[in-house]
């Protein structure tokens, strides 16, 4: 397969794109603060001279600065979609413009969407940056030859991060990765705030329902799903969420939230948000019962939750009535509406998180790169936190940035937290 930088091949049309997409990039990047003091530095560093980089990563505003970051710090940076429906055509062109090859077009099929993977592979990377963990493994199982050149990998959400674990559990997994989703300045405010105001962006913009009144089941009450929730109560939505962790369960309870079985709640709900990353969350059973106008929206990684099969099944039509919403009338007349053909419908249909949000997980990304290149040669193939002196760089920065001060412990303070014996 071709690996050099055919332009043509991304659909960019002269990269007439590219202007359009510069300015929304240089939007971004007012919001992005930290990203860009590590860029500041990277660029007068050069820590990743030399350095190979495949990353699988929406192709957004907000990864483009990411991206233009690990260029200035000399890296050699090759990016693909994680997600067939997340590329924004404009900043893809505007990388390229960058001489940065981009191999993403905004609603490819699956064949492709796989061939741009392989073409982000074939980059012979150092190093791996993935969201859902789809380079890392298609390398494992098709290009084991270059498994031994890769000095680590970082992975961005939760989804990947369970695929990788299990690899790491079956001894598959060749080379370290950090688990960037784990940081708490990723997890506590991408998944829990980022996701939750865009999951509801996408929803308003692909459908204009009222929030205020409707019953919204929420499907997983994770980060993601804590933050669905709190911003659908927020607009005045009735909030009910299923749940299969009877911990995870109570919590959701103890926050205001009616809690009970998804077989109870399909009969109810008027909008369905699924957030666990895992099979046929919503199936047959559900779809059996669902009022008339249900809406289906998933904010999982991959567009499995939804039963897409089943629900094409029971279907004796599919319309699209809206751009991003697919009507299926059932053989009783009912109508279930889905949105974003089951796939990430913040960034199918709105702009995914605000940048002020991914400022945070993308400099966690561009320290743990730097990170890896370093410390990578001396890690065992297993899956790692992001380092605490790197998590804690973030927040402060942030912090920093927001233009607030916190307090520091004193010497006395620190010897007292330190000590065990009695009267100290």
């Amino acid at each position: 397969m071709a690996t050099t930088l055919d332009k043509s091949q991304y659909d960019i049309r002269d990269l007439s794109l590219a202007p359009e997409g510069q300015r929304r990039i240089d939007w971004a990047a007012l919001n992005m603060p930290v990203l860009l003091q590590l860029r500041d530095r990277f660029r007068q560093e050069r820590p990743l001279e030399g350095i190979r980089v495949s990353a699988c990563l929406h192709v957004t505003t907000e990864t483009a600065n990411l991206m233009l970051t690990l260029k200035d710090g000399g890296a050699d940076v090759v990016l693909c979609a994680s997600n067939p429906l997340s590329t924004q055509d404009e900043v893809a062109a505007a990388l390229v413009a960058h001489d940065i090859p981009v191999h993403a077009v905004k609603a490819e099929d699956n064949d492709r969407y796989y061939s741009h993977i392989i073409a982000a592979i074939e980059h012979r990377p150092d190093i791996t940056m993935d969201d859902g963990a789809d380079v890392v493994s298609t390398m494992h199982q098709r290009f084991g030859e270059l498994l031994s050149h890769v000095k680590g990998g970082t992975e961005e959400t939760t989804t990947g991060v369970i695929r990788l674990r299990n690899m790491a559990r079956s001894g598959k997994l060749a080379y370290p990765v950090i688990s960037v989703n784990d940081a708490r300045t990723k997890h506590f405010f991408d998944n829990r705030y980022g996701t939750g105001q865009s999951t509801l962006d996408g929803i308003t913009r692909a459908t204009n329902i009222l929030w205020a009144g409707s019953r919204v089941v929420i499907c997983g009450y994770g980060w993601c799903g804590r933050g669905v929730a709190r911003r659908a109560q927020g607009l005045g939505s009735r909030v009910i969420v299923t749940e299969v962790d009877p911990t995870v369960a109570l919590e959701a309870v103890m926050d205001g939230y009616e809690v009970m079985p998804l077989n109870k709640a399909a009969p109810l709900g008027d909008v369905f948000i699924t957030v666990t990353g895992n099979i046929d969350v919503i199936d047959r059973q559900h779809f059996a019962v669902m009022k008339n106008g249900a809406i289906l929206a998933n904010s999982g990684h991959f567009d499995v939750e939804i039963n897409l099969q089943a629900l094409r099944d029971m279907a004796t039509n599919v319309t699209e009535v809206r751009p991003m919403v697919d009507e299926y009338l059932m053989s009783d007349g009912r109508k279930i509406y889905l949105l974003a053909q089951g796939r990430l419908v913040n960034l199918a249909a709105a702009e995914g998180h605000p940048a002020s949000v991914m400022d945070m997980s993308f400099a966690n990304q561009a320290l743990s790169a730097e990170y890896l290149n370093a410390h990578g040669e001396g890690l065992t193939p297993k899956v790692y936190a992001v380092p605490a002196v790197i998590d804690e760089e973030v927040g402060r920065l942030k912090l920093q940035a927001m233009g607030i001060e916190i307090d520091s412990l004193t010497e006395a303070q620190i010897a007292y937290l330190a000590s065990w014996e009695a009267g100290t």
